[in-house]
């Protein structure tokens, strides 16, 4: 594809209906992969902070900058078409409708716009809260100790009360983004949509029962602090003295 027809292609709302669906795949398969990770805090102080240190270690920590990078490029294309599809729609449409029937719209499409933006300002805590340990937001941040971060860093109500919110934000822009992008992609067929539905609604529910288990387990005790194994070990050499 030659610059003039690229530069054609992203001018145009089909062009941005498809930047804006291959990168939410890509942003879609981030989220699914970065819980299914998360989940290893069930398995203890040791196999989550050995699956953290595993991610550090990719490519002598070159490859983990590389995905950050990645990520990050695909948010900002994400961002920008849904920013530039907006400004068209209102373009063509300058004078709003004195009545607005929904019939074809769900709640979770009318609010996408939100939800994006409550999940980025998200995003940005969640990287100083968790990824880069700034002081003000998380005072008890251990570098190199992920199990202890993240016990820790539930441990506050209305921390965890925020995360909840964030992930319900989550949940209504991720049910609308699967059936869109795979509509957008082609995949759509009216005997098979009630398909692509159920895929978006289920996919929605496990996510969204992952990320909330987590504030959930650690407020609950479920998941707590534990010695690590030297500290256990000590203790108990100290104790048969």
């Amino acid at each position: 594809m030659t610059p003039a027809r690229a530069h054609a292609f992203l001018r145009s709302s089909l062009g941005l209906k498809i930047v804006m669906a291959l990168t939410g795949v890509v942003l879609f398969g981030f989220v699914i992969g970065h819980m299914i990770g998360n989940l290893q805090v069930y398995l203890g102080r040791e196999a989550f902070n050995a699956y953290a240190e595993s991610l550090r270690a990719l490519g002598h920590g070159t490859l983990l900058w590389i995905a950050r990078a990645g990520l990050l490029v695909a948010v900002g294309l994400h961002i920008w078409s849904a920013w530039r599809l907006t400004r068209m729609n209102n373009a063509a449409r300058p004078v709003g409708y004195r009545e607005t029937e929904r019939r074809e719209s769900s709640y979770a499409s009318r609010t996408m716009r939100w939800s994006g933006v409550i999940l980025l300002l998200f995003v940005i805590y969640h990287l100083m809260h968790f990824t880069f340990g700034v002081h003000a937001v998380h005072p008890r941040f251990v570098p190199g100790d992920a199990y202890h971060n993240f016990v820790t860093g539930f441990q506050s109500p209305i921390v965890s009360g925020f995360y909840v919110l964030a992930m319900l934000a989550l949940g209504l822009h991720l049910y609308h983004g699967a059936w869109s992008f795979m509509q957008t992609l082609g995949l759509s067929h009216p005997r098979y949509n009630h398909l692509r539905y159920a895929f978006a609604g289920l996919v929605t529910v496990v996510i969204l029962a992952g990320n909330i288990s987590f504030p959930v387990a650690v407020l609950t005790g479920f998941v707590r602090e534990q010695a690590d194994t030297g500290t256990r070990t000590a203790a108990h050499g100290g104790a048969r003295r």
